[in-house]
């Protein structure tokens, strides 16, 4: 496997957008019905979304799925068939693995006579194990991102037992966050594959130059690369060690 770094311009993101939905997808999801043919490593979806208020996705199934949600701004409410519940904010860390099936709704916090939008990261990675029993979890990590430096957020890799806040059901991948004061940087973790998101502000990219809000870094055998933040910025960091396969 050789060394690769490739630099995704926020723009050049797939792009989808109804009357209540700003949809941009960093790996093709609408109408894609084969997510591993478009996966970087575990990475099967990885969508920045802004919801209108008093709109979001009414009752859907999931099957067989981790799903990550991280919110920017505003709050989401998470209603499911296995009788979870949730108003999702800032700093909450929201899992949901679908297992054998759920169905789930998940909307803007806000009313429609509200003004405040919803914007949020929503990520989706295979299971280690196929047909398993569905769960849920939640955490405030909110404190924990206070220390300019990079924390696991949610983990299944052995090596971050203990130290991730919450739990996901594979244990090649494990998902950080960094919120950076200006002048601060974080190290990206070396691992076969790994995908940088800068989720607010602006930052440095080791070699690479000059990374804004929406910019992606995809990784192949390689990091240790350092990250500096130029603005106040907040950075999705994935570390896996495979890649989805069909």
């Amino acid at each position: 496997m050789a060394a690769q770094v490739q630099v995704i311009p926020g723009a050049d993101r797939r792009y989808w957008r109804t009357e209540w939905l700003d949809s941009r997808q960093s790996f093709p999801v609408t109408g894609n019905f084969v997510l591993e043919d478009y996966a970087h490593g575990l990475l099967l979806v990885h969508n920045e979304d802004i919801v209108d208020p008093g709109e979001g996705f009414d009752t859907h199934q999931h099957r067989d799925t981790e799903i990550l949600t991280w919110v920017l701004e505003g709050t989401v409410v998470h209603q499911d068939s296995a009788g979870n519940s949730g108003l999702i904010r800032p700093g909450l860390a929201q899992r949901m693995s679908a297992g054998t099936g759920i169905l789930h709704s998940e909307r803007n916090g806000a009313g429609w006579t509200e003004r405040e939008r919803l914007h949020v990261v929503q990520m989706w990675i295979p299971p280690d194990t196929l047909g398993a029993t569905p769960s849920y979890q939640e955490l405030d990590v909110d404190g924990a991102l206070r220390r300019n430096s990079l924390v696991p957020v949610a983990s299944g890799m052995p090596r971050y037992r203990g130290d991730a806040a919450i739990g996901i059901g594979n244990r090649h991948a494990t998902f950080h966050v960094a919120r950076l004061d200006p002048g601060h940087s974080i190290t990206v973790p070396d691992a076969p594959y790994g995908h940088v998101f800068i989720a607010r502000g602006s930052v440095d990219y080791e070699n690479h130059g000059a990374l804004e809000q929406g910019d992606a870094v995809r990784l192949t055998a390689t990091g240790g690369h350092r990250v500096t933040a130029t603005t106040p910025a907040e950075v999705l960091v994935w570390e896996m060690d495979a890649a989805a396969s069909r």
